[in-house]
C-alpha cells in the first residue's frame, strides 16, 4: 500500500513537472492563432448557400464533406433540453471554465493512475472542437496541445459560437456530422419534433460513434441513457417521473428519406442567380418540387432501362414546368444505368443537340401571325434546293408527298416541304429574330448559315429553351423566363412574341388528333386523356428525339439520345419520349379538376378539308425552285447522253396558269403545271420562265444560271 501511494506521488511530481515543461515548450515555440483562424473558416463554410425545394427539403446535401455544410442549426434552434443533455454529459463547467476543465482533468488523471490505464478522458466540448479541426494521433502530448488550443480558441470566439460549432459539426456514424444530420439519419425527423429519450440518444452516441450504434443494437444505449437521465434527475432537470417515462419508452427508428437528387437543378442556381442572394441569407428556397423530381426521375430511367437494348439509347433528360407561374417544377438528367450511366454529371437539361421538327410550331406562329389561317393551302409536292454546288431533295418522314395541304394538316403532320415554303414565305430573317425573342440563345449564327434547313431543326438548342419556349404558346403568346426562385425579385415581365388568336390556334391543332391523320393516324400515344398540345421531333440519324406538351396549366418537355452523339437504333420523338411524358402528365393531373386548353377568343376552329393529292394554289410570287442559280450538275457515264434529263420546276402559279420555258435565249416549250423535263447538255446555261394566263404572258422570272459537267 506504501509502495502504490509513492508511485502516486512520483506520477503527480512528474505530471507537474511535465506539465510545466509543456507550457514553457508551447508559450515559447508554438503559435496556435491558426486554430481560432480554422475555426472563423469553417464557421463561414458552414453557413455555404443551401438549396431547398419550395417544400424546405435540401437539394445540395451530401454526406461525403469533412465538415457539415449544408445542415447547419443556429444555437438558438436547438431545443434547450438538447443543448443541456449535452453540457451536462460532455462538459458540466463548459460555461465557466478557460477551454480545459482542470478539476475533471486531475480527477480523470488520479482516476487514470489508479486503474494504471485510460479509462476517463474529460476532454471539453472546446477541446473536442480542436480535435476536429486538428485531428492528431491520441497522445499524451496532443492531450496538451489540445488544452492550450482551446484555450487560444475561447479567446477569438465566443462560448456560444464554440458551442453551436460543435453541435453542428460533432461526428455520427455514416459520415454524419452535427446533431440535426444525425437526427433524420436515426429518426427521420427534425430536432424539434424529437422525445426526450431520442433527444438523450443523440448525445450519448458521440461517446462512441464507431461502437454505439441505434441501427445495429438500439438495446445496448439503454443503460447509457438511463445514468445519463439519473444525472439529469439530480440536478432537478427532469422529474423521477419524466426519467421513469423516458426508460419505459421505446426508440423507434426510422430510416432516412431517400435524398431528391437535383444536382444539376441546384447547381444552375448557385451559378446563374448568384445577385439575387445576400451575404446573410444561407438558406434558398427554390421552385423546384422534390416529391415531383424524384417520380419523375423514376419514370425517366425506367424508360430508358426499357429502350436500352432495343433503341440504343442511355441517355435522357425531362423538364417540368407551370406555365401559369412560370415556374421550373422539376430538372431531371436521367440514364439507362440510374445515377451510374456514363455521361450522367453532364446537365441533358442544358445541352446544346438538334431539335429536329420541334421548332416548326414557331414557325407556323409568324405566318400566322403575317396573314395565313389554320386553312391556308401549302404545296407538298417534291422540292429540291442547292447545297453548295449540289442538290439537297427535302422529303416528309413516310417519304409521301400530299399535293397541296393546309396549314393545320401541315402542322399537325409535322410534314417537312410545307415548312420549307413556309419559311420562305416569313422570311429566314424575320423568323430567326422570333426565336430569339423565345429565348434560343444558341441559334447565334446568321440567317443564311442556316438556311431553309432552320424549319427543319438543323440548327442546336437546349430542352430548357425549347420548353421556355413552348410556354409561351401555353401562354398565349407571352414569353416570360421560367423561374428557379420561390421569392424570385429579377426582371420577369411578360413580352409579347405572338398573337393570343396564332398561339391560341397552334395549341388547338396540336391537341387535335384529326389534325394529325396523315403521317400519325388518327389515334396513338400523341392523343393525351386531358387536352394537350403535343409535339415531337427527331433530328438527322435519329441522334435526337423530342417531345413535347403543355395542357391548361403544366408544359413538360423531354429529350432522349446519347451524349456521345452516336445514333440510336431508330427512336424517334412519338416512339421515345412522347410515351414518358403521357405518364407525367398523369402524375401531374393525378387529384386535380382538369380543364381544357384555354383558347383566345378570336381564335376559331377552322374546317380541316378532305384530303387533296392535286396541287392547288401556291402562296407565293412565282419563281424558278429548279434549277437553282450557281446549281452544278455532272452527267453520267452509265447513261447515254440523249437519255439524260432534268427536270426544271416553278412555284407560285395559280390555277389555269402555264409556263414557257426559255434556255439559252431559246423558247423550249411549256406546260401548265409549272414542270419540264430537259435534255441535258454539257456547258453553261441560264434558265429563265415566263407565265402565261389566258394565252397572255403575265410575268417573266429572273434568269437562273447552271453548268453542266
Amino acid at each position: 500500500m506504501a509502495l502504490r501511494k509513492r508511485t502516486l506521488v512520483i506520477c503527480i511530481f512528474a505530471f507537474a513537472l511535465t506539465a510545466l515543461s509543456c507550457l514553457v515548450i508551447i508559450k515559447t515555440r508554438l503559435d496556435l492563432r491558426p486554430t481560432a483562424k480554422s475555426l472563423q473558416t469553417i464557421l463561414q463554410d458552414a453557413r455555404k448557400l443551401q438549396v431547398l425545394d419550395r417544400h424546405g427539403a435540401p437539394l445540395n446535401v451530401t454526406f461525403q464533406n469533412s465538415w457539415n455544410a449544408h445542415d447547419y442549426i443556429p444555437l438558438h434552434e436547438v431545443p434547450k433540453f438538447l443543448k443541456t443533455s449535452f453540457i451536462v454529459s460532455e462538459d458540466k463547467r463548459f460555461f465557466t471554465h478557460a477551454g480545459v476543465d482542470w478539476r475533471a482533468r486531475l480527477h480523470a488523471l488520479w482516476i487514470n493512475l489508479k486503474r494504471l490505464k485510460i479509462v476517463r478522458g474529460a476532454s471539453t466540448i472546446t477541446e473536442q472542437a480542436v480535435r476536429m479541426l486538428n485531428p492528431r494521433p491520441r497522445t499524451f502530448w496532443s492531450r496538451w496541445l489540445e488544452g492550450w488550443e482551446a484555450g487560444r480558441m475561447e479567446q477569438a470566439f465566443s462560448k456560444e459560437d464554440i458551442f453551436e460549432f460543435y453541435l453542428n459539426q460533432v461526428p455520427y456514424a455514416a459520415n454524419r456530422r452535427g446533431v440535426a444530420q444525425a437526427a433524420r439519419y436515426y429518426f427521420g425527423r427534425d430536432l424539434n419534433t424529437l422525445t426526450h429519450k431520442e433527444m438523450l440518444a443523440l448525445t450519448v452516441l458521440v461517446r462512441a460513434p464507431s461502437a454505439l450504434t441505434l441501427y445495429g443494437n438500439p438495446q445496448g444505449l439503454e443503460s447509457v441513457i438511463a445514468r445519463l437521465s439519473k444525472q439529469l434527475v439530480s440536478k432537478k432537470i427532469l422529474s423521477d417521473a419524466q426519467a421513469r417515462q423516458i426508460y419505459r419508452e421505446k426508440i423507434y427508428l426510422e430510416k432516412p428519406l431517400l435524398p431528391i437528387r437535383a444536382p444539376h437543378f441546384a447547381r444552375r442556381v448557385l451559378t446563374s442567380e448568384p445577385h439575387h442572394l445576400t451575404d446573410n441569407q444561407f438558406r434558398v428556397r427554390t421552385t423546384l418540387d422534390g416529391e415531383l423530381q424524384k417520380k419523375v426521375q423514376a419514370l425517366l430511367n425506367h424508360r430508358l432501362k426499357n429502350l436500352q437494348s432495343r433503341k440504343n439509347v442511355h441517355n435522357g433528360a425531362v423538364l417540368v414546368t407551370d406555365h401559369t407561374t412560370g415556374e421550373i417544377l422539376a430538372w431531371v438528367v436521367g440514364g439507362s444505368q440510374g445515377t451510374d450511366t456514363p455521361g450522367i454529371s453532364f446537365d441533358t437539361v442544358a445541352t446544346l443537340r438538334q431539335p429536329g421538327s420541334a421548332l416548326k410550331p414557331f414557325l407556323y406562329a409568324l405566318a400566322l401571325d403575317s396573314g395565313w389561317t389554320a386553312d391556308k393551302m401549302i404545296d407538298d409536292t417534291p422540292f429540291s434546293t442547292q447545297v453548295g454546288f449540289g442538290m439537297h431533295r427535302y422529303r416528309n418522314y413516310s417519304r409521301l408527298f400530299y399535293g397541296s395541304v393546309t396549314l393545320r394538316e401541315a402542322l399537325g403532320n409535322s410534314l417537312n416541304i410545307p415548312a420549307i415554303r413556309t419559311t420562305r414565305y416569313v422570311g429566314s430573317d424575320r423568323y430567326l429574330s422570333s426565336l430569339r425573342r423565345l429565348g434560343f440563345a444558341g441559334l447565334d449564327q446568321r440567317s443564311d448559315y442556316y438556311g431553309d434547313g432552320l424549319a427543319l431543326g438543323n440548327g442546336e438548342v437546349t430542352l430548357l429553351e425549347l420548353t421556355q419556349a413552348y410556354t409561351t404558346l401555353a401562354r398565349q403568346g407571352e414569353f416570360r423566363k421560367l423561374s428557379m426562385l420561390m421569392d424570385d425579385s429579377s426582371d420577369r415581365l411578360p413580352r409579347r412574341v405572338f398573337s393570343s388568336r396564332a398561339s391560341s390556334t397552334i395549341a388547338e391543332i396540336l391537341s387535335d388528333p384529326s389534325a394529325r391523320q396523315l403521317e400519325f393516324g388518327g389515334t396513338g400515344v400523341l392523343n393525351f386523356p386531358v387536352q394537350t398540345a403535343v409535339k415531337t421531333g427527331t433530328s438527322s440519324d435519329y441522334r435526337d428525339a423530342w417531345a413535347v406538351a403543355f395542357n391548361y396549366r403544366y408544359t413538360v418537355g423531354s429529350w432522349m439520345g446519347n451524349l456521345d452523339r452516336t445514333p440510336t437504333n431508330g427512336l424517334t420523338g412519338a416512339s421515345g419520349p412522347a410515351l414518358l411524358l403521357r405518364g407525367i402528365f398523369a402524375e401531374l393531373n393525378k387529384g386535380h379538376i382538369t380543364r381544357p386548353l384555354r383558347l383566345s377568343p378570336e381564335q376559331k376552329k377552322d374546317p380541316i378539308p378532305s384530303y387533296k393529292v392535286q396541287a392547288g394554289q401556291t402562296m407565293t410570287a412565282v419563281r424558278i425552285i429548279q434549277p437553282t442559280d450557281g446549281l452544278h450538275l455532272a452527267m453520267d457515264p452509265r447513261i447515254p447522253d440523249d437519255r439524260e434529263a432534268f427536270e426544271f420546276l416553278v412555284a407560285g402559279l395559280n390555277k389555269g396558269d402555264s409556263i414557257k420555258w426559255i434556255i439559252d435565249s431559246v423558247p423550249v416549250g411549256g406546260n401548265a403545271d409549272g414542270k419540264y423535263l430537259w435534255s441535258l447538255k454539257k456547258g453553261a446555261h441560264q434558265v429563265r420562265a415566263t407565265v402565261m394566263r389566258d394565252q397572255n404572258p403575265v410575268y417573266e422570272t429572273s434568269d437562273v444560271a447552271f453548268l453542266v459537267k
